[in-house]
């Protein structure tokens, strides 16, 4: 981030100088990352009997995206502004030497996130930070060799635009699952009318299941509370058992809370709407 800065001065880049500025958010969305890896190890409580897991990886992940939306492309586009009406001149070769280098830092960095659990919210969140700046580094090269070869000052803030609307895009899926996490709302590989309909076939006790609902605790630890109507002969434990294990191999939810029923639901109607 340093020799950025150093380097966008004395060339005169906005790509540079715009790489330079994620890379400080960049350390604070990975050090809110860290500190919420590190929480999420605390064993539940009688106060929180899921632990720390649920605001660690969804909320901190969201607050920093958010965050990275909001400091990143914003700026990008209102410096770039005034430089596409007059450009100022820029030092292609000292900014390309600093962009090469930046690329393979966020190369290196980007490798090693890249290898990490893709369905966790803040690894994901993560990757996408350093791949802005991956992309950052790649724009900031491409307006150094542009320069170089036909003076057109104009390339850098143009594509230091594209590079802020393209992280922009790519943010906003994030910042929708992570909220979706946070409403508690059903998995998107998981239909809630297909789990009725395969523990049904696949537990031949079960009649009908009503009050059921699929939350997510994170994107990989899904949970279900429901009602099973169950045959007047079935044995509970039994029932209990097979209902478990097909949510387990059928659907991945380990984490169940079933309640059996005879005849009636003392909780209201059985209904499929709830």
């Amino acid at each position: 981030m340093v020799v950025e800065v150093v380097g966008g001065v004395v060339s005169g880049s906005l790509a540079l100088l715009s790489d330079a500025g994620h890379m400080l958010t960049d350390f604070a969305a990975l050090a809110l990352a860290w500190f919420a890896f590190r929480i999420a190890r605390r064993k539940p409580d009688l106060r929180r009997s899921y632990g720390h897991i649920i605001a660690c990886r969804s909320w901190v992940r969201a607050s920093s995206t958010v965050w990275r939306c909001s400091s990143s492309s914003p700026d990008r586009r209102v410096e770039a502004a005034p430089r596409l009406i007059d450009p100022s001149p820029v030092l292609a070769g000292p900014m390309l030497a600093v962009a090469s280098l930046g690329l393979g830092v966020n190369i290196a960095a980007f490798v090693i996130l890249h290898g990490g659990d893709h369905t966790d919210l803040n690894i994901r969140g993560a990757a996408l930070h350093v791949l802005g700046d991956l992309l950052g580094s790649v724009a900031a090269i491409v307006a150094a060799i542009v320069i170089m070869m036909t003076g057109w000052a104009p390339i850098d803030p143009l594509l230091s635009l594209a590079v802020g609307l393209l992280i922009l895009k790519s943010a906003q899926r994030l910042v929708r699952d992570a909220g979706h996490i946070l409403l508690e709302g059903t998995p998107e590989a998981i239909d809630p009318n297909d789990v009725r309909g395969r523990i049904t076939a696949a537990v031949p006790a079960v009649i009908d299941l009503h009050h059921l609902h699929i939350w997510s605790l994170t994107a990989t630890h899904p949970v279900v509370t429901l009602h099973a109507v169950v045959d007047a002969s079935a044995d509970n434990d039994t029932t209990l058992e097979a209902i478990n294990r097909s949510l387990k191999d059928l659907f991945g939810i380990a984490h169940a809370t079933i309640q059996l029923e005879r005849v009636r639901c003392p909780d209201g109607p059985q209904t499929h709407d709830d």
